[in-house]
């Protein structure tokens, strides 16, 4: 036997790992967003808008009251990042729109995230594939369900 066969890691030990991985992206993102002038928040919701949501559908996502998406949604409102439009399908409900400029400071945001940028540089391109493989995987029965 050539090498030492380590044992498999157990579900503490993976779920510690993922949770320290999702911290440090966490961090990384909300240090992107404020040099912004964003809140992780803010940020946060801005990435959510990949179309018209409803304001009530916002909350979902980030898992908070509706009341304080108003509050988000005017400041970032107020900044030009994001528009309210009436939903054509029922004009009480207000859809959130991310505007041009909206779009490009989330991207920007996700561009200067350097840390998470270089640990995953840190990865061939097999590797990449394998872990975006099994985090597609995991995706569904972590991801919060309304």
């Amino acid at each position: 036997m050539t090498g030492t066969a380590f044992p498999p890691p157990t579900k503490a030990q993976l779920l510690e790992l993922v949770a320290a991985l999702g911290t440090a992206q966490w961090q990384d993102f909300a240090a992107a967003a404020a040099r912004h002038g964003l809140t992780s928040v803010q940020a946060k919701l801005l990435a959510q808008l990949k179309g018209p949501v409803p304001m009530r559908g916002l909350a979902t996502l980030l898992v908070c009251d509706a009341s304080n998406v108003t509050g988000i949604v005017d400041r970032l409102e107020a900044r030009g990042l994001v528009r309210r439009e009436p939903d054509p399908g029922d004009r009480r409900v207000k859809n959130v729109v991310a505007t041009d400029e909206g779009r490009e400071t989330i991207r920007r945001v996700r561009a200067e995230m350097q840390a998470t940028h270089s640990a995953l540089d840190t990865l061939d391109e097999e590797e990449r594939n394998t872990l975006y493989g099994l985090l597609e995987r995991l995706r569904p029965g972590l991801e919060h369900r309304g």
